[in-house]
């Protein structure tokens, strides 16, 4: 059962539930609810500067980012009705990608977000003193940690056990919000909220660690049918990585046995996945962060590559020969069925 919040009213001394969507009103849910969190982030938690809006990253599109007033990224995801556990693994995609990102990159987002909603390009220093005019922003690292904040309108049980699980066991700063809207007899409009983890914990996680994901090199073992799913389910995800998978880093390991990192930047720019060889670069170093990542052992049960001369960045990229027929069959079944393939935004 899915965590959600139920309101009533008290009229005549008598409790009358009130149930009330955001269309029976003329709102619409998601445009309505950015406006309304702009007007004042405190929905979200008392210690949030927004600084970005529909950020533009190599992994896909974020609703909301954030720094709070220790000076770590806010990753906020909003989901228009039910949080699913799906939106974590796309949540947690999204710190990973900002976790690599520097102050000057920060900036730039700050002044876009401030030249559009206020009429003047804020410095990110200049604007979180202001917000935050009890902290030292000279003293402070801006992204050193990173937390996750998930909002909807309600919470999936299988999602709330993981945020627990991962907030006692790990300390890690996560949490989700389910939000409430209602609108009264007497016509007044109300938004509630009811977070997972109090804030205070939250908080405290975030004092005590940094967001850490953890990362491997081991491959997994599992058995083709399995193989075959996971690899299908993983490039059909709404995700900027799984998309340049799909479309220019599988293709170009199929054309050939081996590829290195120049070659595939070369091949991310024929295939229309980049603009050029920088940006060929960025987004090459992201699925290098997702090869690595523990959980998609997967991936590395089908992918090979190299760390020569000593480098950490990957080289010479390779399908195993035992699966590159099986890569073949996932990419053709995808190409005939598009249906399957969930586009990012």
């Amino acid at each position: 059962m899915a965590t959600a919040i139920q309101t009533w009213q008290i009229v005549d001394n008598k409790l009358t539930q009130v149930s009330t969507s955001f269309s029976e009103n003329g709102r619409k849910e998601f445009q309505d609810l950015e406006k309304w969190i702009k007007t004042n982030p405190e929905i979200l938690g008392n210690d949030i500067a927004l600084i970005g809006e529909q950020v533009i990253l190599a992994s896909g599109r974020l609703d909301f980012l954030a720094v709070d007033r220790l000076g770590n990224l806010v990753v906020i995801e909003l989901k228009r009705d039910n949080l699913s556990r799906d939106v974590l693994a796309q949540a947690i995609d999204y710190a990973a990608v900002l976790a690599t990102y520097e102050q000057e990159q920060l900036n730039e987002i700050c002044k876009s977000f401030t030249g559009r909603e206020f009429g003047v390009a804020r410095e990110l220093g200049d604007y979180l003193s202001e917000r935050f005019p009890d902290a030292d922003f000279e003293e402070i690292s801006v992204n050193q940690t990173q937390r996750i904040l998930l909002v909807g309108f309600s919470i999936d049980e299988s999602l709330q056990r993981m945020i627990e699980w991962l907030s006692e066991k790990y300390s890690l700063a996560i949490n989700a919000i389910a939000l409430k809207y209602t609108k009264t007899s007497s016509g007044d409009e109300l938004l509630s909220r009811i977070s997972i983890i109090p804030e205070a914990v939250e908080i405290g996680n975030v004092r005590k660690r940094k967001f850490v994901i953890a990362m491997s090199d081991e491959p997994g073992n599992y058995d083709e049918a399995t193989l075959k799913a996971k690899l299908t389910d993983y490039l059909a995800a709404p995700m900027w990585s799984a998309k340049r998978l799909r479309e220019a880093f599988l293709p170009a390991l199929l054309e050939n046995q081996v590829v290195t990192r120049a070659e595939m930047k070369k091949k991310f720019i024929e295939k229309k996945q980049a603009e050029d060889d920088f940006q060929a670069g960025r987004y090459l170093a992201i699925i290098s962060q997702q090869l690595n990542m523990k959980w998609n052992d997967f991936l590395r049960q089908v992918i090979g590559y190299g760390t020569p001369n000593y480098s950490w960045k990957k080289d010479n990229f390779c399908i195993q020969p035992s699966y590159r027929t099986l890569v073949e069959d996932v990419l053709k079944n995808l190409k005939t069925n598009p249906q399957l393939v969930q586009e990012p935004t």
